[in-house]
């Protein structure tokens, strides 16, 4: 559950259509030992001052399952073991995180790193006073057709290193700059060769060449791009909004992703009320993403699924739009997920400490609801158990800030408190 709010609230059961990977890791969440493989080095970090596990059976019983002056033990790529520093076990290897919290490494379920071009101009306008709509996504569209695939390969080799030096260590991300089927194939190509969490976008917006037949511009995305595009993919996503597809067509395109083994995402309610939450619900949709503008019955509705609401404060930090309400989700018992939006136009960071700092101050989230969602209501959102938590036989993923505490993250925002990074149990920071 997310922390804070309703007790009876439990996140979503993991999807049985997850990896093995994250299945096999659910299955060894409780059998880890330091003892695990005689082969593998294990690794001790000590003198930590706060440990957030996101085990509420942990530490405190909070659900971020605190633990004071505690030590992590990482065997290989996994947590073999948590608790109280005076009972760690031997080890091979030992690091002294000097007084500093820890925290799972950040999942950053919503980006979109595969493009080309910039929208500086745009962002200027804007904050000038010209209101952002759906339709700036063609200027990244045309810049992303004319770069090349190694153009491409770099920007999103500098956004995710950009983003692992601020503490995320797992991330998905998108297709929905090419629009054509060559396009939107090469897009998730070159997003498939750095993480696993790959989401087919070709309804981003209507192809520019479609514009006067979006109905031929649907088939196209459920017919021949879907065939080229499923094989690189585990998702399949639609902006559900004015200006982009309407319920009809956001249905049409999900369940034909869904007939091929992709499962459901959504960009739903983000600028106006409208049928994208309840269509996510309806469809089973991993998560909805936005989720500004809702009526009574969408947060019924994400209440009683295993949806996740997915909140993109650097959305509304760039476009000067009203703030979703995660007090009112997070009342309701929804489970929420946070993170960056990164993309060229309407929220251009990578940071997932900016985006705490900005729910804590603007969208009504506690500095632990935060924190929680910015790691395990990450993992819910992509169906996975194995990361956004330190707990044994998990991904031994792990942020290590200069600050005794995680409440640090939204207390002193825009200072870089990350001076350490694990990522599959090696550190990379």
């Amino acid at each position: 559950m997310t922390p804070g709010r309703s007790s009876e609230r439990s996140a979503p059961e993991p999807d049985p259509t997850a990896d093995q990977a994250t299945k096999d890791a659910m299955s060894n969440a409780t059998t880890v030992s330091p003892a695990h493989s005689a082969s593998t080095a294990s690794t001790l970090i000590t003198n930590i001052a706060a440990l957030v596990t996101n085990d509420p059976s942990l530490g405190d019983g909070s659900p971020l399952g605190l633990i004071q002056d505690a030590a992590v033990v990482i065997e290989g790529d996994r947590i073999a073991w948590t608790g109280d520093q005076s009972k760690a076990p031997a080890t091979d290897n030992r690091v002294d995180a000097g007084g500093r919290a820890v925290l799972p490494g950040f999942v950053d379920s919503h980006s979109h790193l595969v493009f080309a071009g910039d929208r500086t101009q745009e962002f200027n306008a804007r904050m000038s006073g010209r209101p952002y709509s759906a339709g700036g996504i063609r200027t990244t569209v045309a810049a992303t057709r004319a770069a090349t695939d190694e153009e491409l390969e770099a920007n999103v080799t500098r956004y995710l290193a950009e983003a692992l030096r601020q503490g995320t260590t797992t991330f998905e991300t998108k297709s929905g700059y090419g629009l054509t089927t060559h396009d939107e194939s090469r897009a998730l190509r070159v997003a498939a060769r750095h993480t696993d969490e790959v989401t087919f976008l070709g309804a981003h917006i209507v192809a520019p060449e479609f514009a006067e037949d979006p109905a031929a511009y649907v088939a196209l995305v459920t017919g021949e791009m879907l065939d080229a595009c499923a094989p690189h993919a585990r998702w399949i996503d639609v902006f559900c909004e004015k200006g982009a597809f309407d319920g009809d067509q956001a249905r049409a395109i999900l369940t034909a992703g869904r007939a091929r083994g992709l499962h459901p995402r959504i960009h739903a309610n983000q600028l106006s009320y409208g049928p994208g939450v309840r269509l996510a619900v309806e469809l089973d949709a991993a998560s909805a993403d936005h989720c500004t503008h809702l009526t009574d019955e969408d947060v019924d509705a994400l209440a009683n699924s295993r949806t996740v609401a997915t909140l993109l404060p650097g959305a509304e930090f760039s476009t000067r739009a009203e703030w979703p309400d995660a007090s009112r989700l997070l009342d309701a018992g929804v489970t929420v997920a946070l993170s960056t939006d990164c993309n060229p136009g309407s929220s251009f960071t990578s940071s997932v400490p900016f985006c705490i700092a900005l729910a804590v101050r603007d969208m009504g989230m506690t500095p632990d609801e935060a924190v929680w969602s910015a790691t395990a209501g990450g993992a819910a959102a992509l169906r996975r158990t194995d990361i956004g938590r330190l707990t044994p036989g998990a991904y031994a993923d792990l942020t290590l800030l200069d600050a005794p505490s995680h409440v640090h993250l939204a207390y002193r925002p825009g200072v870089p408190l990350v001076t350490g990074v694990w990522r599959r149990g090696e550190r990379v920071l």
